[in-house]
């Protein structure tokens, strides 16, 4: 079919380019590989489960996703604010009492550092709230742990909580990962309360797709050549006004090599299905689990069916838990239950295990100092969009796919 722009890649980025080149009167052509939309946020149905290729969450405080998707439509089903810290002495409730009243005494206990600590994490990340993002981006930049420290954050509140809770969130153990990343992730979680679809993350990338004139995405096409005004598929070619490449940072760097890849954060996502109640494990709540003892692999975990019933059978009680790297083995999942029988209090070993998903490029580091955005224009017609480029997030992915597109409409004179 002509058209005026082809996007290579449809994940989130790709999406949220041709569906701003479309909104303004551009014919596009979005090709993915894959046989679904997505790219690195897709959800397999398997036997009545949602099943996320990977831990995911979407906060709606995300102001370009905001801009763009039907919360609504998405049908959103919030985790419980806050975190469970599994220590040796027993599981300790954090999170704003004015929420949860029954966590104020595990909130204010000095396990988990002292109140002078944690008022003074809380005077942090409310700042950061109250920060405008370009503000955040424009500030000295250095490692979190380093921001942390600086802050005044106490050892127990450092290892205990924040460093297991945001390994979670870099997938790095160190907090190496940019100040100005965590900045804007606190402000984020500050504004808006993490979700997920109750169809699933793949909901997202779906709700893009059908934004799109009808026939505008084409999956299972390959791209073997992509640059300015010309690009070759394993099915034919398109000549073409303008080409965005969309697609992960490898497959981008393959079509482009001057295109400048980060280095990549993997992490193993592994589902159970547990033989207790959702009441028995949390109390019900949809909350993060994290281990402040670092006594097993588990990075973090959640009883997803406590958030959103709808990602199991009815009576059916599903756990998302997710390790670093990407080692998968049998004995590695039962290196998995067993941490998890430690971080619930429960005994796992009848826990079906369901499902894993090894993903070698979960993320792309954040690494200090932290530049972004990075240009959308390679060459005249030729431009690139994607995550890395900004920042390791679905905001990240769908404010560079809306960058590239005012790029083009800029190169091509749409106003």
């Amino acid at each position: 079919m002509p058209c005026d722009v082809v996007v290579v890649g449809a994940g989130l980025a790709g999406l949220a380019a041709g569906r701003e080149l479309s909104v303004h009167g551009l014919s596009v052509l979005v090709l993915e590989s894959g046989d679904e939309v997505g790219g690195r946020v897709r959800t397999d149905r398997i036997d009545g489960y949602l099943l996320d290729r990977g831990f995911q969450l979407y906060n709606p405080a995300y102001p370009e996703a905001a801009r763009v998707l039907d919360h609504n439509a998405l049908q959103l089903r919030p985790l419980t604010p806050g975190v469970v810290v599994a220590l040796a002495d027993g599981n300790a409730r954090l999170g704003d009492p004015r929420s949860r009243p029954s966590w104020a005494v595990d909130s204010a206990s000095i396990r988990t550092g002292s109140l002078l600590s944690k008022a003074r994490f809380a005077r942090y990340a409310i700042r950061a709230a109250n920060t405008p993002a370009h503000r955040i981006l424009s500030e000295e930049d250095f490692s979190s742990a380093v921001a942390l420290r600086a802050a005044g954050i106490d050892d127990a509140l450092f290892n205990k909580v924040l460093r297991p809770f945001l390994t979670g969130v870099f997938l790095e153990p160190d907090l190496q990962t940019s100040r100005r990343f965590m900045d804007l992730i606190l402000k984020s979680f500050v504004t808006g309360t993490p979700a997920v679809p109750s169809a699933g993350m793949q909901a997202l990338p779906e709700q893009l797709r059908d934004s799109l004139p009808a026939g505008s995405v084409r999956c299972n096409t390959t791209v073997t050549k992509a640059k300015a005004g010309l690009v070759v598929t394993d099915s034919g070619e398109f000549r073409v006004r303008a080409v965005v490449i969309a697609t992960d940072p490898s497959g981008a760097k393959s079509l482009n090599p001057s295109i400048t890849v980060p280095h990549g954060r993997s992490v193993t996502t592994w589902y159970h299905v547990a033989t207790q109640s959702g009441k028995t494990l949390n109390g019900g709540a949809g909350v993060l689990v994290v281990d402040g003892e670092n006594r097993g692999p588990v990075l973090n975990s959640v009883v997803m069916t406590n958030a959103a019933p709808s990602y199991a059978p009815s009576g059916k009680v599903l756990i998302s838990s997710s390790a670093l790297g990407t080692n998968a083995s049998v004995e590695d999942e039962r290196a998995v239950r067993t941490h998890l029988a430690t971080m619930y209090g429960v005994d796992t070993t009848a826990w079906e295990p369901l499902a894993h998903y090894a993903i070698s490029y979960a993320l792309p580091a954040m690494m200090p100092p932290l530049q972004i955005p990075s240009a959308a224009k390679l060459a005249d017609g030729l431009f690139v969009c994607g995550d890395y480029r900004e920042t390791a997030s679905i905001q990240g992915a769908m404010m560079s796919g809306r960058r590239a597109a005012d790029a083009v409409l800029a190169d091509l004179g749409v106003r």
